[in-house]
């Protein structure tokens, strides 16, 4: 299995985790939970797949079933800050144009789709070595059916929430129990059940925090 195969793998798996461990009678099934909170339990658990502590139990060669090498690892961690700054941007202006579209109260026959884009990207600062992923004749997200619209931002807020969640498991011990416990009670068995920042803020203490993310992507500045 590749990298991205074996990602997808421990993506997938979350979103089993998340089913099975369900304890919700009628409301909270998988369609009930609100798209800003679908993606944390499978975008948390891969957080797993390229954690070099995981990486040694599964990641072994083929043929001799040598444990992964430190120095490989290292390149894999290192593999995720490659080009961040530019695809975190290219991902947000494509998420601006989203909500831009969704809050005009109206639409009148003589909208001029490119000068409306161009505007949107001119209020947000774009500058003009990025684009927008999308442009909204193939923006498929906003306006292929009403789940995504005016909600492509929620890839990234499931990535604010999963990496400030696997922080704490990082902080307390990725197997540590008590922590596992609390993940298992507050997020992966209620489901939609109840208002999702108050089951977050349960297992967390807190609203989650941006630190953790822009961590991961190499773009926290330290100084």
């Amino acid at each position: 299995l590749s990298l991205e195969e074996v990602t997808t793998l421990f993506h997938e798996f979350g979103h089993a985790l998340n089913m099975l461990q369900l304890q919700t009678t009628y409301n909270g099934t998988g369609e009930d939970i609100k798209v800003d909170f679908v993606e944390l339990p499978s975008q948390f658990m891969e957080n797993f797949a390229v954690e070099p502590a995981i990486l040694k139990t599964y990641a072994r060669h083929y043929k001799t079933g040598e444990v992964m090498p430190d120095e490989l690892m290292a390149k894999i961690t290192n593999s995720g800050h490659f080009n961040q700054g530019f695809a975190t941007v290219e991902y947000m202006a494509a998420s601006y144009l989203d909500l831009a579209w969704h809050s005009l109260a109206e639409v009148g026959a003589d909208l001029d789709t490119e000068s409306f884009e161009k505007g949107v990207m001119k209020k947000i600062g774009l500058i003009k070595q990025i684009v927008s992923r999308y442009q909204s004749t193939n923006f498929r997200h906003a306006f292929s059916g009403d789940f995504y619209a005016a909600g492509y931002y929620s890839y990234i807020w499931s990535a604010v929430l999963d990496a400030d969640a696997f922080k704490v498991f990082k902080d307390a011990g990725l197997f540590d129990p008590k922590v596992s416990k609390s993940f298992l009670d507050n997020i992966l068995s209620k489901g939609g059940s109840e208002d999702p920042m108050t089951l977050y803020k349960r297992f967390r203490g807190s609203e989650p925090r941006i630190e953790p993310l822009l961590e991961r992507r190499g773009l926290l500045n330290e100084e």
